[in-house]
This record gives C-alpha cells, structure tokens and sequence, in this order.
C-alpha cells in the first residue's frame, strides 16, 4: 500500500491551514502548532471541550499516475469517527466508526497528477446526540453520549480520565492497485497437536481462476479458485511443533505463515496452542495446563492513541511482566489495539483477554448502530485472531451488571439495552470468524443470563464494594472463583505531579482526581493502618503505601485459594495522563509503590498470612521444599520464640501450617522464612505496634549508571521506602516499600544521569518509613 501520510493541513473553528500529523488527531495538531495548552496539565482539560463540538477537515495533496491496475483503492485503517472522504471534491464514501477498517473504490474518482484528499469530521457529540434524540436516551455511568457513537468510550471522561473528544486520521491512510484477485483475508488456526487451517477470502476486480498457496514450517498446501470464487479453506498438519506457552509455563513459539496468491505474499505469525475456559470455574487451561492468571486491566495508555509508539507499548510490557503479570485485559471502554500490541504478546507469551468495546452503559441495538457493530466484530476479529495470545473474546465491560443492579431495567422502560449483540450478534460473529476462540458475554458474569453476574460462586466478578465503602480487610470475605476487576486509589509519582501541576506547594488536589468522592476515599481507606497524614508529603506516602498494601492483601488472599479461585485481573495496570487513580504504573510511565507491591504478591512462589494460617502458594513447575522458619519477636528485635516445619508444596499448589506460636501480644510479629521468601504478621495495626523510632546507618556510592544506596536497619524499618525522582526526574529505583529487622540491610540500586545530592536522598521526604524519626 502507498501511504498518504504526507503533506496535511488542518481547518476549523477560527483555524484554517494549520499542519497536522497523520496518523494523529485535532487535539495533537491544535498543540504541536501551539494553539492549544496540553491538556494534560493542570485543569487545561476543561477548557478544551469546544473541541468536540467542532467540525474539522483534514486535507493534502497528491500526484497519481495510471499504471493500468484494474482497481485502486483508498485504504482507511482509523477514522475517527464521523467523516466523509472525498477525493478531488467528489464523495468516496462516509464513516461512522472508529473501530473499523473502510476501503473505498476510487480509480473513477482520480486523475494524472495532482489529486485532492479531503476527510471533513462532523463534530462526535453532534452526531452522538441525534442518535440519542432518535433513539432515546439510555442510562450509564456518565452522562455522556457515548453509547450512541462507535469510538472510544473513556475519550467522553471516565473516573480517571480526562474529557478530550477526538478527531483524526488515527490509523494508517493510503491507496492499494491491484488487478485480477486480492488476499482479502487470511484466517489461520493453529491446534497444539499440528493441525492448521487456513481460512482465504478473495476479492475479484473481474472473474478469473487463480491459486492460493500456504505455508508454514516446511508443510505446504495448495487450493484453485474458480473463476468467482471468493472463499477457499487450506490445511496442513506439522509434525511435533513446539507448542507455544504463556509466561511461566513455556517458551512462547511461534511460526511463519506464509500464504501466496499470484505475487502476493502474506507472512503472519502463529503459534501452536490450544485454550480452553471452564465457564463455571472460569478456570482457564492452556495445552492441558490450568493456568492461575496473574493480570492487569490495560485502559488506553494515552487519549491520542496514534502518539503510542511501539517503543512505548514495549516498555509498559516489560513493566507488566516484571510485576509478575501473564494476561491483559484489554478493557472495553477503550479500542481494540495495534497490531505491534498483539505482536508483543505474543513475543512474550502475555495473554490477552480482549473486550468488544462497550462499558458501562445501556448501548441501544437499532440501526445504524447495529451494522456498524457487526461490521466492526467482523473486522477485528479477523485481524486479531491469528495471534495465540489472544485467548478470550469479551462481549463488554459491567453492561449486564448495569442491567442487573444499576437501576437500568426501570430506567430503559423495555427499550434495547445491548443484550443482542452480547448473547446473539458477538458471538455468532466470533463462531463464523474465529470459531476456535472462546467467547464470555460480559464481564462480571456468572455463566448463564438468568443469573446474578456478580456471582462469586460461578465465572468471574468484579469487587468494588472495598474500595467504595469497606478497609480492605473485606477482600477477606470473598471466596470467588475468578476475580476481573478490583483495585485502590493512589496518587501518581512525585516527579509526574509536579510536572503536571504548577501548583506552588503541591496539594492532594494538585493531582486531577476524577471518582466521585475520591479525595475522601483515600482518607477512609487509610483506615486505622497507617496515621493520619499532616502534610502533602505524608498524604503522598500513606496513600501510595496504603494502595500498595490492600491490593497486595487482594492478591494474596485469592492467590491462598487456589485452585478454587484461578486469577485476579487487577484494575489497573496503566493510565493516559497525570491522575490520582488505580493505576500501578502512572501516567508518565512511573512505577508507583504498587508495582513493586504486585511484583511481590504475584512472585511465582509467595507465604502469605491468612489470619492465623500461613499459606504456601507455588505457582511453578517445581516442588518447593525446604525448612520453613517461624520466629515471633518483639518490635525491638528481641527474639520471643521459633519454630521450624520441613514443607514439600507441589507444583501449581498451596499448603496451610498454623503456627504453633501464632498467639501475638501487643508489639509483637510473626516472621515466617522460606527459601528467601518472607512474610510477615503483626499483632497491630502500625499506628498501635509501638515501633521504636526508625535508626539506621546509609552508604551512597555512585556507579555507572547512578548510585547504589545502602540502608542498614538498627532497630525495624517499616515500609522503607526511597523516592529518588524527588530529586532528579529521571530517576528510577528497583525496589520500594521493604521492611528491615534490626541487623539487616537493603541496597538499592538507583539509575540516573544527574547528580543526586546524597544527604537529600537519605533524609525525609526522600528516604521513607512509617516509624521514621521527624
């Protein structure tokens, strides 16, 4: 395909001729010329909404010759959303949807020489509110219209993002020549015993008979059209293909498929694999192996999705599968990703969970809103169902909740809600396309439609009750079989908020905080475990901290119940800009505490308390076994009493011990070892534990790459925690949030090209921990 990507102007509102970006959209080309603030810093945002509610044509100009193709065709991978393409002033077609891909004839339409492309956006909200007037309205979490138009939901606000209603050429625009017969689409699956098939579609500029070859690791089949024929199915069958596995299980392998037709060639990548979910456990197995998912719920990692690069999409992954991650949960209230994110997965063997995108409101089913979803399905699960990462298609996010427990059913009054496209028009779409993929109407869902989807006994569930009204001791009180989406608040890293903020000093609300109540949540779930915070500073570390810590009690609470329960998809792994939110990676790419929290709980091999018990989970392939150590001391480091158990845990296995000297006083803690592995139990919350002020000695030296910090703990360190960003932005640090017993010591390793002043790095509000002397 000859891209057109070049030499485009941007026109409207008092605008006109500005130069704009393609890939990109309204708001990015209104920056890079300098006629708008980012809207990602301080309230910008606000000022922003006429942006939405404004038409805007893109135009450029381009030199064609006929080279005697039979047929040329403008290619539109993203439009966004409501445009009409003309090229030299006539119509080429219109679009309404900005999940799809449009392909439009327009060999008639060009000329030698210099040709005109003009793609004119209606404004989203006007065309999304006719459709409302039409149709009526319908309930939601927002009470915006974005279930009348096919685009990104979260770009209408969500409750940790910004309102930035978006126009552009987003995805890739070009012309495609061609005569005679195309490869429309190449449908490949792959089973773990070798078996491939390998599904053509043909497009004809004029009937002819034609062959379409394939092949992948030396095995090679052949079909004829017919003159006409549009459809074909090859098969193949490769002895002992090594298998592709999810991280943690395997090597992620894949295979080159190449198909032919004529001096077309197509080269995609597979993978020999097969997935299986139990839809009462909601028990996912891959190559006969169940698999305890450890995920994330990925949103859009910016607003303007064309500025994320592969670049940026590599190193979110490379964070995700440090912090122990092996599935995403693509979230439906954002887009179906690029392909270089499905590539990636499947280079790491991340599995991908991937939601049609619908969250969080009533969607009416009429028309045109009806085809433009099946025409959307259509596209994308042809795209993406090549890639053995991708293991579930999701029919939306929390919509059958909604209609459940949200208040919908007297609301909607019997009109449409988005039942039929998610127990009729996606799954039919999902059997005919991709029939070996399984398919989930909704999530939470509980496996049939006449009952509750928040079932914790059947499918998966969503827990949100702790964060909106409970400490988050209540995870405790959950015993599901699979949990989709819980999470907790915490502010972003130092270093993102006061770029984001002019504000002098920060405040709590010099991060932009989008859920309602959010500022008094974070206060509530600080609870009776950490004190009070005074200061901005203390506000800052309490709350990261104690995000860290209820989501790392989640975790390690359902983690203890396998293999009842087998995954947690924690909300959530990313965000698009500067946000006080669930994310554990903010929105600048910084790791929060979080993180480091999630690295810890979804370790292959974790000891958890679980009340008085002591759990042993090891998801590995290996027993684990060795002398498991118990020492209950005191606060001051006195050893009180010890205990030693010899423990064999089998692979993807738990097993419980009560320790026989689990009965704690006041200022006492249980210290339980194995293998290097640590957990601990307190008698008390911190603020009643009675910890001795914090003493410690620190050695700094610098290293290539930065500095290597050393902290020796002379009486408990709790929660030791060192922010080096606070000092120079660039800087990163490979650990956080450790607690230290008298005697022992942590070295940190931390990267930066600047200089740290060494004296600020070990001192508040740098250096942190609960029991730190002021």
């Amino acid at each position: 395909m000859r891209t057109l990507h070049q030499g485009w102007t941007l026109t409207g509102s008092d605008f006109s001729g500005i130069p704009a970006t393609v890939p990109g959209c309204v708001h990015t080309d209104l920056l890079a010329a300098g006629l708008i603030d980012d809207p990602y810093l301080d309230r910008n945002e606000e000022r922003l909404a006429w942006i939405g509610r404004t038409p805007w044509t893109y135009e450029t100009t381009f030199d064609w010759s006929d080279t005697g193709e039979e047929r040329v065709d403008l290619v539109c991978a993203g439009l966004d959303t409501v445009a009409t393409v003309l090229v030299n002033g006539m119509q080429a077609g219109r679009t309404a949807n900005m999940h799809r891909t449009y392909r439009f004839a327009v060999e008639h339409l060009l000329r030698e020489g210099a040709n005109t492309l003009t793609v004119r956006f209606d404004s989203p909200y006007a065309y999304a509110e006719a459709r409302r007037a039409e149709l009526g309205e319908r309930p939601g979490a927002y009470a915006e219209p974005y279930p009348f138009i096919r685009k990104m939901a979260c770009n209408f606000g969500w409750d940790w993002g910004p309102t930035l209603v978006t126009a552009g050429i987003w995805r890739a625009i070009g012309l495609e020549s061609w005569s005679g017969a195309r490869l429309a689409e190449v449908l490949p699956t792959a089973r773990a015993d070798g078996e491939v098939e390998v599904r053509v579609r043909v497009e004809h500029a004029r009937p002819a008979a034609c062959e379409v070859v394939a092949e992948v690791a030396g095995a090679e089949a052949r079909v004829r059209l017919a003159a006409g024929q549009t459809s074909a199915v090859l098969r193949m069958r490769v002895e002992d293909p090594e298998l592709w596995w999810p991280r943690g299980y395997g090597e992620a392998r894949l295979y080159d498929l190449t198909v032919r037709l004529g001096d077309q060639v197509r080269t995609e990548r597979i993978g020999f694999r097969d997935v299986h979910v139990d839809r009462e456990a909601f028990r996912l197995t891959v190559n006969g192996a169940p698999v305890y998912v450890k995920g994330f719920n990925w949103i859009p990692n910016d607003c303007f999705p064309a500025r994320v690069t592969a670049g940026t999409l590599a190193e979110r992954f490379t964070q995700a599968t440090d912090a122990g991650a092996n599935l995403l949960r693509v979230w439906g209230g954002g887009t179906y990703e690029s392909d270089a994110f499905y590539d990636l997965a499947d280079e790491r063997g991340l599995l991908i969970w991937q939601d049609f995108p619908f969250a969080c409101a009533a969607y009416p089913e009429e028309e045109p809103l009806w085809s433009e979803v099946e025409a959307e399905a259509r596209d994308n699960v042809a795209r993406l169902m090549r890639h053995p990462s991708l293991v579930l298609w999701c029919g939306n996010n929390e919509n059958i909740e909604g209609f459940w427990h949200w208040g919908w059913k007297k609301e909607l009054a019997g009109r449409t809600w988005g039942e039929g496209f998610y127990q009729d028009l996606l799954p039919r779409v999902v059997n005919e396309v991709d029939p070996a993929r399984a398919y989930w109407p909704g999530s939470p869902y509980s496996g049939t439609p006449d009952r509750d989807p928040n079932d914790p006994s059947r499918g998966t569930i969503h827990i949100w009750t702790v964060w909106n009204a409970q400490d988050y001791t209540h995870y405790a009180n959950y015993t599901p079989r699979f949990v989709a989406e819980f999470g907790f608040q915490g502010p972003p890293a130092y270093a993102t908020l006061r770029r984001a903020s002019s504000d002098r000093p920060l405040t709590p609300d010099s991060s932009p905080q989008k859920a309602i109540g959010g500022q008094d949540k974070l206060l509530r779930g600080l609870g009776a475990h950490l004190p009070r915070p005074e200061t901005f500073d203390d506000w800052h570390y309490y709350t990261q901290l104690n995000q860290a810590r209820a989501m790392a009690f989640g975790v390690e609470r359902f983690r203890a119940l396998m293999p009842y329960c087998m995954g947690t998809i924690i909300w959530q792994f990313n965000d698009c800009w500067p946000v006080t939110s669930w994310s554990a990676v903010d929105g600048d790419g910084r790791k929060k505490p979080l993180w480091y929290g999630m690295r810890r709980a979804y370790a292959p091999r974790i000891l958890t308390f679980q009340g008085t018990e002591l759990v042993a989970v090891n998801d590995s392939a290996e027993p684990w076994e060795g002398e498991l150590a118990i020492t209950r001391m005191s606060v001051t480091g006195e050893t009180l009493a010890k205990e030693s158990l010899t423990i064999r845990v089998e692979p993807r296995a738990v097993l419980g011990v009560e320790p026989a000297i689990a009965d704690l006083a006041t200022g006492e803690l249980l210290v339980a070892e194995l293998d290097g592995t640590r957990a601990l139990r307190l008698a008390a919350e911190d603020p009643e534990m009675g910890y001795p002020a914090a003493d410690y000695t620190t050695e700094v030296e610098a290293v290539n790459d930065g500095v290597r910090l050393r902290v020796t703990a002379g009486t408990i360190l709790r929660e030791l925690a060192v922010f080096p960003d606070r000092l120079a932005p660039d800087a990163k640090i490979d650990d956080q949030l450790v607690t230290l017993l008298p005697g022992e010591s942590a070295t940190f390793h931390i990267t930066t090209a600047q200089s740290l002043d060494h004296r600020a790095l070990t001192s508040y509000p740098v250096l942190r921990c609960v029991n730190e002397r002021r």
